[in-house]
């Protein structure tokens, strides 16, 4: 960590202290292990199972944040959460375990150390044993599974003798420690008693008393003209003057009379006198501004048997809290009477019939929301909820397993469909289902496949059946960096809502695990600095549990200007070259307030940033997604013509000011879309939903000095109040909408068994100018979505009568790699595109590179044309109108789709147990099995230098070592091609992938992956990485077999870096592991990033490789066909090179070895 900067140095020094604190509490006491004194546990010993605890429990992930240096090593919980993010622990530990990266428990290798569960683990070199200092640990934390409360009791009493007052009801949550259930274990509810004697609304007054009150917003900025009642008044009994203060004699002192205010646009809010003299009282009531609900809970997809029972579950928040609820099945509305229902909606003895869609609907004073579509799927006796027979599943074989010249030869391995199981009680009251069961492999079969010289060995999906299922963890992985210029956004906040959950590192990376039941994961990245817009964003996810990477762009802030608060001020909004401003902000004199709403008057330092959607760059950092709730509660698209940010302070200070009523003033000409001048609306951004909230419509202005000069230059101006929200839009409702079918492929074949999931495709509404299609104006809207097992489908604006009336562009990443669409040059080709004829020449299919073959190959652009009714080859796809969204998910392969195709496709893997990456629900329980952890994935990856005049193809072979169940056995195969090195010719390198070493599944023994490295053509060994084969040494056993023309290793269980050549990244999702350790790989460093190959950073081990003789054999196909011919030929062409260089240079010490078949 000496390297690392100043700030990151603080940050783990405070954490590490925060967790190696020396005093400790009663409760929870730590535990000190000696390893010299009492009972030792051999190395191999599991850890706690789950069925020993009596709470419901799991384990964590393993972390390691620290390197043991200095004083010892240290992994304190507040570091762990510090870099891995909060929710990766839960709030208190029940235990934790620690283990040497060797596996070894601490009294295995004689050390003491500290545990506890809720400040971390540490180890002093001081406190070892004479000559000792700490090992390298990790750590996992014993966390308790989510308790949920109980039902609620009855209601107590109603408090008081007389009057108003309130009844309680309590509700118990099963958890040991109270406090595992979120929420609150009372809920209260006003309730009336009979009339107090002696006081009425007549007879309770005192005349010669008063009461003195003001109405106020949360921040302490008064409201005037809000009306105020007094119970048991009848009517509005005052209204708050210009300083929302209210007078109201008569009101006795003592009386503590409830007072309630109502304003428009804000929630009542109701407040308690209280007596500060004999005479007199004070009341201070505040309102909060209205708010939209929004979901916080959707109900969940569930299977039954009939007859049994079934709950769905539905939250909303807002101002005021949503308390109605309504349901509906089938898109009918179900009786509330009949079913009693609210928040939730309980069916007891399902009926078949009572299968379908379920959704919900919350009201407030503001508005409704609907929830997302939950399937009911009720069985009928004796219907299987997972058919026993595996489904097909193709996965390619190695070149050499086929018939010579008949092309890639495929083998069924089948797959059990990820989907519901019933529960076994199926009765249970609660929102999520404890036991939720789900059809995966029940077991598998050994088959051999015999190739070129050699067997395969393949395991089979042999049966399905219902199983617990693995807990989905979406993961959304990512960095954050500058539009401008690509610095990272360093330790900047990160909010999901209103929680703060983590900060970005000094990289700009972050990761936040998706919490359940999220169908919009709104994400806020607040820059420490003060240079950037604050980065509200919507990350699209998989909400299966596969892991998705994300390049998020943040905005610069404008340089500031300094305006006088008395004067009028204009600020133009979009300042683009040879274009005239598409409006300005007017702010006149006295506009502007502090906080508390008192007057500023001295000079203002303002700083309006605004996004400009002529500038095509500006889309990928613009805030939020675009999306509105409308009069029905659904989530409708907006079409934006500029979104600003307004940042006011003092000057000279960061005192941050208000101002109100602010002008904004639009140039209609500017505005070129039919009917969007009349539909055009100012928006705020509510940053704890990430939807768009109007604030006010625009009504047209003539210019008087336009008409002085004879010019009919239109401005539209609209108002809004600059207060607590800071970002606004231009935007107009767009009903013209639909949806486009996108999948990505493994390669630029397209074989439908080799499509890629958690491909982030996002697409760019377009508004081309008049007759130039392919020059577009400005973007109106983007939206990304991720592809799944049957693709993606993007919302996008679209035109039935004028095809070219909106257009898109359309491009695809994963993990930071670009993908490539179809090409389209000299035309486009119905079966290469994807799309049938004569719909394709509709769409105008153009990739980017269409017109000039030196443009990038990213994207591709379309016109957006709605399908016509009564027109069959529009009929099914690539695009569906809006109402046909289920059909465009559920489009088989062989509908009409635009195609992606991964660049890097020189690559080939092969795992003996079946696993799709994708999908972590397909994970298998194995001792061959290349991942052994479904809950947490470790990829690694070693970095190999060629010296050579080509691309080479580089093949890892990877087979048990150390482990006696599996030593000798094969785990799997990857080959990857090597990439050139732009600023070396004729030196490229190859990331390849390797099993890494660790504990099995079971999680009792560690093997040390057996990885052979082989280079394709005819190449030998000049260099290993000296720090590598240092290790290897210190690290015995070495390799049984080291042949000049390969590189074999024990796989290391340390996670080492880019000095070594080794690329290690642990993480919840396979896929997100692998993306980041190639990143690294690529770069050459152990926290960098990038796609462009440095072929001289990191290596591991360097191979020099020279053409072959024409006619003859590469030495990898030779090596597939005879490998005793093959490795005697090595041998003997070695031999003359060693004699040849023994005489020029003198002795040359070579090792050699029995290859590894």
């Amino acid at each position: 960590m000496a390297s690392a900067p100043p700030l990151l140095c603080l940050l783990v020094a405070a954490a590490h202290l925060a967790g190696a604190r020396a005093t400790t509490t009663p409760e929870e006491p730590t535990a000190t292990a000696w390893g010299l004194e009492g009972p030792s546990l051999s190395p191999g010993q599991p850890s706690p199972a789950l069925e020993d605890w009596e709470e419901a429990s799991e384990w964590t992930s393993w972390f390691n944040v620290d390197h043991p240096g200095g004083d010892g090593d240290f992994e304190s919980l507040a570091a762990i959460r510090f870099y891995y993010g909060p929710a990766r622990v839960c709030p208190r530990p029940l235990a934790l375990e620690a283990r040497t990266t060797d596996w070894a428990l601490p009294s295995t290798v004689g050390e003491r150390v500290h545990l506890h569960p809720t400040r971390g683990f540490w180890c002093l070199n001081r406190e070892q044993p004479r000559g000792r200092r700490c090992s390298n640990y990790h750590v996992r934390f014993r966390c308790p599974l989510e308790a949920t409360w109980g039902a609620w009791g009855p209601w107590g009493p109603c408090s008081g003798s007389c009057g108003p007052g309130r009844r309680l009801r309590r509700r118990r949550c099963p958890s040991p420690t109270g406090d595992a259930c979120p929420g609150r274990p009372l809920e209260a509810q006003k309730c009336v008693r009979p009339t107090c004697p002696g006081c009425s609304s007549k007879t309770c007054k005192c005349p010669n008393h008063v009461l003195l009150g003001s109405v106020v917003t949360p921040s302490g900025r008064p409201l005037p003209g809000a009306r105020v009642s007094l119970r048991d008044w009848s009517g509005t009994v005052a209204i708050t003057d210009a300083h929302g203060t209210f007078r109201m004699p008569g009101v006795c002192a003592n009386s503590r009379a409830n007072v309630s205010a109502q304003m428009d646009g804000f929630s009542a809010g109701l407040g308690q006198a209280q007596a500060n003299g004999s005479i007199s009282a004070v009341v201070t009531v505040v309102l909060n501004k209205l708010e939209k609900p929004y979901l916080v809970k959707h109900p969940e997809s569930r299977v039954r048997e009939a007859g049994q029972n079934v709950t769905f579950c539905c939250k909303a928040s807002g101002t005021p809290m949503p308390k109605k609820y309504s349901w509906f099945h089938n898109g009918t509305l179900l009786d509330r009477r009949e079913h009693r229902y609210g928040a939730h909606l309980e069916l007891r003895g399902l009926r078949p019939d009572q299968a379908g869609t379920y959704h919900c609907k919350a009201w407030n004073d503001a508005g409704t929301v609907r929830s997302g579509t939950a399937w009911l799927t009720v069985l009928g006796p004796g219907q299987p909820a997972c058919n026993p027979q595996p489904q097909e599943h193709l996965i390619k074989l190695p070149d050499d397993c086929g018939q010579p010249g008949s092309g890639p030869t495929y083998l069924n391995v089948g797959l059990c469909p990820d989907t519901l199981c019933p529960s076994p009680a199926g009765s249970s009251p609660r929102c999520g289902d404890a036991g939720s069961r789900c059809c995966s492999v029940r077991r598998l079969e050994s088959r051999e496949i015999h190739c070129s010289n050699y067997v395969l060995p393949v395991k089979v999906v042999a049966e399905c059946g219902c199983q617990k299922c693995l807990p989905p963890r979406g993961l959304v992985r990512g960095r954050v960096v500058a539009t401008d210029s690509g610095e990272p956004l360093r330790f900047a906040q990160i909010l999901l809502g209103q929680e703060p959950i983590g900060f970005t590192s000094y990289q700009g990376d972050f990761t936040i695990e998706v919490p359940p039941s999220t169908q919009r994961l709104v994400v806020t990245f607040l820059d420490p600095s003060g240079e950037f817009m604050d980065t509200v964003t919507v990350l699209p996810f998989d909400p299966r549990g596969g892991g998705v990477y994300h390049d998020v762009k943040a905005m610069r802030k404008k340089a500031p200007v300094i305006l006088d608060a008395g004067e009028s001020n204009r600020i133009p909004l979009g300042e683009m070259q040879d274009e005239a401003p598409l409006g300005e902000l007017v702010l006149p004199p006295g506009a502007f307030r502090r906080a508390d709403g008192e007057p500023y008057t001295g000079a203002v330092e303002a700083r309006v940033t605004f996004v400009d959607p002529r500038d095509l760059s500006s889309a990928a950092a613009a805030p939020s997604d675009l999306r509105f709730v409308d009069s029905d509660g659904e989530l409708a698209p907006l079409r934006t013509y500029g979104m600003f940010s307004v940042d006011l302070r003092a000057a000279g200070s960061a005192e941050q000011l208000q101002a109100g009523p602010v002008a904004v003033r639009v140039d209609a000409g500017q505005i070129r879309m039919a009917g969007h001048v009349e539909a055009l609306r100012l928006w705020s951004l509510n940053p704890d939903t990430g939807l768009w909230e109007e604030e006010s419509g625009f009504q047209p202005e003539r210019s008087a000095a336009a008409r002085a000069r004879r010019e009919e230059r239109v401005f539209l101006v609209g108002n809004v109040e600059i207060r607590e929200r800071r970002l606004f839009n231009l935007d107009v409702p767009e009903r013209r909408r639909c949806f486009v079918k996108v999948r990505a492929y493994a390669n630029d074949k397209f074989t439908p068994n080799e499509q890629v999931e958690g491909v982030v495709v996002t697409l760019v509404n377009l508004e081309p100018a008049p007759g130039f299609s392919a020059n577009p104006r400005a973007w109106g809207r983007f939206d990304s979505a991720v592809t799944g097992p049957n693709g993606a489908c993007l919302p996008a604006f679209c035109d039935e009568a004028r095809p070219d009336a909106y257009t898109a562009l359309v491009t695809a990443s994963l993990g930071g790699e670009e993908l490539e669409p179809a090409p389209s040059r000299p035309r486009p080709r119905a079966a290469t595109v994807g799309v049938a004829q004569p719909y394709l020449e509709r769409l105008a299919y153009r990739r980017t590179d269409h017109d000039d073959p030196a443009l990038k190959r990213n994207g591709f652009r379309i016109n957006l044309a709605k399908p016509r009714p009564g027109e069959p080859a529009e009929a099914k796809g690539p695009v569906y109108p809006w109402r046909s969204l289920r059909e465009c998910q559920e489009a088989p392969v062989t509908a009409s789709h635009f195609r992606f195709a991964r660049v890097e496709a020189d690559k080939y893997e092969y795992n003996v147990v079946p696993f799709r990456e994708g999908a972590p629900a397909s994970w298998t329980g194995d001792v061959l099995a290349w991942w052994p952890n479904p809950q947490e994935f470790r990829a690694c990856f070693l970095k190999v230098q060629i010296q050579g005049p080509q691309e080479y193809m580089v093949r890892s072979h990877n087979a048990g070592g150390s482990h006696p169940r599996t030593q000798g056995q094969l785990y799997g195969l990857r080959d990857a091609r090597s990439v050139r090195d732009p600023e070396r010719p004729g030196t490229t390198a190859a990331c390849v992938e390797f099993k890494c070493s660790g504990m099995l599944f079971d999680q009792r023994q560690v093997d040390r992956t057996l990885v052979t490295i082989m280079p394709q053509g005819s190449c030998r060994r000049v260099a290993i990485n000296g720090l590598l084969r240092d290790y290897l040494a210190r690290h015995p056993p070495a390799a049984p077999a080291d042949d000049p023309a390969a590189f074999s290793m024990l796989a290391p269980l340390d996670p080492l870096g880019h000095n070594y050549g080794v690329y290690t990244v642990t993480d919840q999702s396979p896929r997100l592991a692998k993306e980041i350790a190639i990143g690294r790989c690529f770069d050459g460093s152990s926290d960098g990033f990038s796609r462009e190959m440095k072929a001289e950073a990191g290596t591991a081990v360097t191979f020099q490789c020279r053409e072959p003789p024409a006619g003859r054999p590469s030495l990898f196909q030779r090596l597939l066909e005879s490998p005793a011919t093959a490795l005697g030929d090595i041998r003997r062409e070695m031999g003359q090179v060693a004699r040849a260089q023994a005489q020029s240079t003198g002795p040359l010490r070579t090792r050699r070895g029995r290859a590894q078949q």
